[in-house]
Order: C-alpha cells, then structure tokens, then sequence
C-alpha cells in the first residue's frame, strides 16, 4: 500500500445535467468544502428528440466550482496536499473533439433521440449478424440512451463538413484532457454504453461494425483510478488545483453514487430514487440478461456492478403534486396502506427495467378519493416496481441478501423511505454523503489500494429505516395487483412462480423485447 501525508485531500468532480459539482474531503471522508456552478446551455427541441449541451461550459463551471470548494476550506486544510482528482459524468453522453481532446461538436446528452435511425439500422444489422452475437439478443440490449448510435449520429454528421472526423469522448474525459492538457483514455465504465465489451475488455466489433463506427475514432479503455496525468500550470490557474496534481480515470455518476452509498460488497444494493429509479449492486459472477434490462460494469476491485434503470420514479410525484405541500400530503398518506388504486407511474411512454417495453404505458386499477390517497397510490405504485426490481434481479441469479442504501432526491422524504423498507420489508440505510462527487474523492483516494477499502473508511451512515411489524404483509396485495396487470399485458411472465416471491426467491420471468 502506497504511504501517503496525514493531511492529504481528495477531489471529486461530477458532471451533471443542470449543474457542476466539486467536492473536497479528507482521508477520513469528511467534507471539508463543496463548490457548484450551473449550466445553462441545454438546448431541448419542443418535441424533446433534441438534447445537447455546450461542452466549453463545463470547463468554465469546473473552474467555478473548484475555486469556490479551495476557497470554502478551513484555513488549517488550505494548504494540505491534494492527492488525486476523479471525474463523474451522465452515462450515454458523448461529442467528438479534436487530436487534444478539446471539443467540436456540441455534446448529445444521454437523453437525446435524434439517433433513431442509427439505433433502427444498428440492430438490423445485428440481427443479420446471426448467432456471432455476444447476447442473445443484441439487438434488443442496445437502446437509445446508450452513446453508440449517437456516436454514428455524430460521426455522419460531421463528415459532411469535411473538418476533421474528431474523435469521440465522453463528458469526464473532455474535462480530464483539459485539466492535463492532453486527449485522454476514457474509462471502462463511461465506454460500457459506447460499445465496448467489459467482458472481454476491447471495444465490441460486432457492434462498431454493426453502428459503422471506425475504431480509430475511439479512445483507448483503462480501468477506472487509472492515471490520466497531471494538472498543468494553465488548468491550475482555471481550477485553482495544484499543479501537478494527478487524474484519475473516474466512472458514471451511477457508479459514483454507488460508491458514494458504500455499496461495494457483494449482495449490497444501492437503491437511487430520483426523476427515475436507478438500481445498482454488487456481484462476482457477470449476471446475463438476454433481455437487455440488466447491464453490468467492471468493480474497480474486480467483479461486477450489475444494474438496472426504470422509467419510474419521482418524476411522477413532480409531474402531478408540483403545488401541493409534499409534507402535508405524506402526513395524510400514511391513512392509505395501502390506497384503493394501484398505479404504474411511468414518468414516460415505455419501461426498460424490470423489463424492456418500448410500448409500455403508464396505467392505474382502482378509483381514490382524496389528493392525499392520489399521492399514496402514487409513491407506493413507486416502491412496489422498486420491489418487482430486487425480484428480477434476484431471478437472474444475482445476490440481492445483502444491505441495501438508498440514495437520490426522494431520500429528502421520510415517509417514502419508510414507505419503500416497508414495501421491501428490509432495512434501508441512508449514508452519510450520498454525492456522486463524493464517491469520485473516494475513487480519487484508492490508487494503491482497493475501492472498498477506502469506502470502508470514508464512507458512514446517517441513518437506517426499518419496516415496521406488519406493514410489508399488509402493501402485498397492492404489489401483487401491479405484477398482475404486467402480466395480463404481456410484460412479465409469472409461469411456475409466484407474484408475492420475496427478493430472495425466484422471479417474474420477463418477455424480451426485439424491435
């Protein structure tokens, strides 16, 4: 193990959609210091197919948001060496820049749709590549949020200007190569959804050919902790780092949030209850869907990070409770365990875990009375698809026994993390600072050592939520009329199990989904 100063620091980038944050901790993972700027550059087409960002703004919010954590620290820390800083970005966003890294396009957010004849040509010629296929379903495992076919999206496009190709990049690694003056490898984790193969750890031919992408147009893959460089004297007068400071390869801000929730062992769980559900977990053994809802990423430590992403969530509190009092809701909601409705509260048209159904849509059995049974219904159509999740996960062969956190915007809720260890009928815990920028100081910590090792002794719990006597016996049935309903419309096949299976038995057997 690598010997390092007692009063060392560690850095923490994350990249977001609406903002940027720095994160500043110690080698004890307390945070000394947190800096953010905003970004304001999203341009979105009326219909929502269009979603891009200004990738220079990055660079300037970085540079705010590093300056203002440097200047908020104590004075004793001010001068504290900095050991190392990790980058987290949106997984599936991608742009093209030049020989040094420095952007040229606009950057496609993970969001955006244009690539739908990419996507439409990308899996036909999946399905003519016969059973060469490294699924059983490639065609069907790719899908629009991935970076591939945005990549061939962005590659036709700037052929036509007869500039340069450019080369593809991932939002942390156009910020990497600035802070070290170079064009950068990219990470295992960021790459996952660009088509690079984890397994075999080389980017996926079938699918670069199948995409029409030229490898020459990608970066190189390193591990996530890799050295990158160093901060150079121009980045340090942007960002106020030391130069010389080193840069590590970072990972997703999934992944970040993951490790962030100390969720690092294998049969631990992160729950991340946001504008959408979010579920990653740890696994020894690689967890094949030939379904395509389950991917998994490389563990920094070796092993894998198996998950999933819904299109349920807490955007469907948001989108029909934005001028209620949440709290006053969640106050009268606890008279409704469980409400006389069962909702499917999909945030948009179609799902993609527990299953994957472009054609999927947003449905409800049962009448309510009140606006606060209407939000009862809602949260907890929420936390039963959080259980079909665990169930489906479980089914697949992964390891779902171990603790579970649960982070993201909804944790602000204390009836919803009650609601949710209920529903799960498991305790819930809540860490300390569930930042993915934080999980990036603790990536940013670990060369010389392991993930989990460091997260062992930075990360720590603020609270745990456990279910109360009776209360997971008693939302059963609403959950069992949810998985009902999938059935009946094709979307889940419960043949030979059983709809109320706890999340450590066998699961709803799910119909894929090919195009």
């Amino acid at each position: 193990m690598e010997s390092r100063p007692a009063d060392v620091l560690w850095a923490g980038v994350d990249i977001g959609t609406q903002s940027v944050r720095v994160l500043i901790s110690d080698d004890t993972g307390r945070v000394l210091a947190l800096g953010s700027a905003g970004l304001t550059s999203d341009r979105r087409s009326p219909g929502g197919r269009r979603h891009e960002q200004d990738p220079h703004q990055w660079w300037h919010a970085v540079g705010a948001a590093s300056r203002q954590a440097l200047a908020g620290l104590p004075p004793r820390q001010r001068r504290s060496p900095v050991g190392a800083v990790a980058i987290c970005s949106t997984s599936g966003t991608v742009l093209l820049t030049d020989e040094r890294g420095a952007p040229i396009t606009p950057a496609l957010m993970y969001d955006d749709a244009r690539a739908v004849g990419e996507l439409s040509r990308l899996r036909e010629r999946l399905r003519a590549g016969g059973s060469g296929a490294p699924h059983a379903e490639p065609d069907a495992s790719v899908q629009l949020s991935w970076a591939l076919p945005k990549i061939d999206w962005l590659l036709r496009r700037q052929a036509t200007t007869g500039r340069c190709p450019g080369y593809v990049a991932h939002s942390a690694d156009v910020v990497a190569a600035a802070l070290v003056g170079h064009r950068v490898p990219t990470d295992s984790s960021h790459a996952l959804k660009s088509g690079y193969d984890v397994v075999e750890e080389r980017w996926d031919p079938q699918l670069l050919d199948a995409a029409g992408v030229d490898a020459g147009r990608l970066p190189s893959v390193v591990p996530p902790g890799t050295r990158l460089g160093t901060v150079t004297a121009a980045s340090s007068a942007h960002t106020g780092l030391p130069a010389g400071t080193p840069v590590v390869a970072g990972m997703t801000d999934g992944c970040a949030a993951q490790i962030a929730a100390g969720a690092l062992s294998p049969g631990s769980w992160n729950s991340v209850l946001g504008t959408t559900l979010v579920l990653k977990g740890v696994s020894a053994a690689l967890i094949d869907d030939p379904a395509g809802a389950v991917y998994s990423h490389r563990h920094p430590d070796g092993g894998w990070l198996p998950g999933g992403a819904s299109n349920v969530g807490a955007g469907a509190v948001a989108e029909e409770f934005a001028d209620d009092d949440l709290d006053v809701l969640a106050a009268e909601a606890r008279r409704f365990e469980p409400a006389g409705a069962v909702v499917y509260p999909l945030t948009a048209r179609g799902e993609r875990f527990p299953f994957v159904r472009p054609d999927a849509t947003r449905f409800e059995l049962g009448t309510t009375t009140t606006r606060a049974e209407r939000y009862a219904a809602v949260v907890q159509g929420v936390a039963y698809v959080e259980r079909l999740c665990f169930e489906r996960l479980g089914g697949l062969g992964a390891d779902v026994s171990g603790d579970v956190t649960i982070t993201g915007g909804a944790t602000r809720s204390a009836y919803w993390n009650q609601l949710r260890a209920d529903v799960l009928g498991r305790p819930l815990a809540l860490p300390r600072t569930p930042e993915p920028a934080f999980g990036m100081a603790v990536l940013a910590s670990a060369p010389g050592t392991t993930v989990a090792a460091r997260a062992a002794t930075m990360v720590a719990r603020r609270a745990v939520v456990e279910p109360r006597a009776g209360s997971h016996e008693r939302l059963t049935a609403g959950y069992e009329q949810l998985v009902a309903e999938l059935t009946r419309r094709g979307h889940l096949d419960l043949a030979g199990t059983e709809a109320g299976a706890t999340p450590t038995t066998t699961a709803p057997r799910l119909n894929g989904y090919a195009p």
